[in-house]
């Protein structure tokens, strides 16, 4: 479903329309199928990182394609999911857990309304978790969240919940 929602992969059965409500309008904006990137972030655990890259070289290379929220930078980013001494070390080399941090911070740091997180906590410790709800606490407080999980503590801050296994 959030492959759909984020744009990745098109609808079998049905429609999907995309459309940003709109600041100086009554009316939504329609987005094109091909610029839904530009409005959703996504984290996944099948999702690869640039393995090649150092840290901050993936983080500038995204912040190519989507920036990041007003006043962070790359190298905050670093310091506020406590990587401070991998920087230069390629991504190949981290761990499970780090590669889920560096996967959350590019998705919750990008400057787009929705905010998709599969599975968020994938590999993360207590503290990765913790560091988990804080991001979510301190930066997305005015997007939608989106999160996909079986895991009750992913999404306990969620307003609102669909329960797929419910539907009939």
């Amino acid at each position: 479903m959030l492959q759909v929602l984020s744009g990745a992969m098109q609808v079998n059965e049905g429609n999907i329309q995309f459309a940003v409500d709109s600041q100086q309008s009554t009316v939504n904006s329609s987005i094109a199928f091909e610029n839904v990137y530009r409005n959703i972030s996504i984290c996944a655990p099948y999702l690869e990182l640039v393995e090649e890259m150092t840290l901050i070289e993936f983080l500038n290379f995204h912040a190519g394609f989507k920036p990041f929220l007003a006043s962070i930078t790359s190298e905050k980013i670093i310091s506020i999911v406590g990587l401070e001494n991998a920087v230069n070390k390629q991504i190949r080399n981290y761990s499970s857990g780090m590669r889920q941090r560096v996967k959350l911070a590019q998705a919750i740091f990008s400057d787009v309304p929705v905010v998709l997180l599969d599975e968020p906590c994938t590999n993360l410790d207590t503290t990765g978790v913790e560091l988990y709800k804080q991001l979510i606490e301190e930066y997305c407080k005015e997007r939608m969240v989106i999160v996909s999980s079986n895991d009750h503590h992913e999404y306990d801050f969620c307003d609102n919940r669909i329960n797929i296994t419910e539907w009939k």
